[in-house]
């Protein structure tokens, strides 16, 4: 009996950190970059539907919208809300930074002025196309990283009409899901 009342803590914390980010608690927006300039068709039929309110400044948004996920998308959301670094892992970061400072070659050494001539690739993730999906778009958590919303939406061309009644589309359904919560 003990063990059940264990996994009913269990799904009960889970099912608070899942609600934690939820689509009613979204109130600013940054819409990225999207694929055929969906994101300024979507940022003026979220604007017109008074759904959200949209930043420019990507720090004051409680989400992103986004047409694709993975790798890529973490690396530019970590960029703009860096997750705070542990007080104790940033001292013992500094004091391995300082150590190295002072095992440093003497200025006139040779090898110091040559850098890393390793070869370095750029990181593939960046240039991967996994999690881009045509048609579908997600709504992303800033703190999270959580998806707490997406819809599919197939496009039937690239052109300006057929993005702007996409978008149209993504903004009623959005308004019915928020309706329906």
């Amino acid at each position: 009996m003990g063990s059940m009342k264990r996994l009913a803590l269990l799904f009960s914390c889970s099912a608070a950190l899942v609600c934690a980010a939820d689509l009613p608690s979204v109130h600013t927006v940054y819409v990225l970059k999207m694929g055929g300039g969906l994101d300024q068709h979507l940022a003026s039929a979220l604007t017109s539907g008074h759904v959200f309110q949209i930043v420019t400044d990507p720090k004051l948004a409680d989400a992103v919208f986004t047409d694709h996920i993975g790798e890529n998308l973490l690396l530019t959301m970590e960029e703009i809300w860096p997750t705070p670094e542990d007080p104790k892992v940033a001292a013992e970061r500094a004091e391995k930074e300082k150590k190295k400072k002072e095992e440093q070659p003497p200025a006139d050494d040779v090898s110091a002025f040559m850098g890393d001539t390793v070869n370095k690739l750029d990181n593939p993730a960046l240039k991967s196309t996994f999690g881009r999906g045509k048609g579908t778009v997600f709504l992303v958590d800033a703190k999270s990283r959580q998806v707490v919303w997406s819809t599919y939406q197939q496009q039937k061309s690239g052109g300006s009409k057929d993005m702007d009644r996409t978008a149209t589309d993504i903004v009623s359904r959005l308004k019915k899901d928020l309706k329906g919560k």
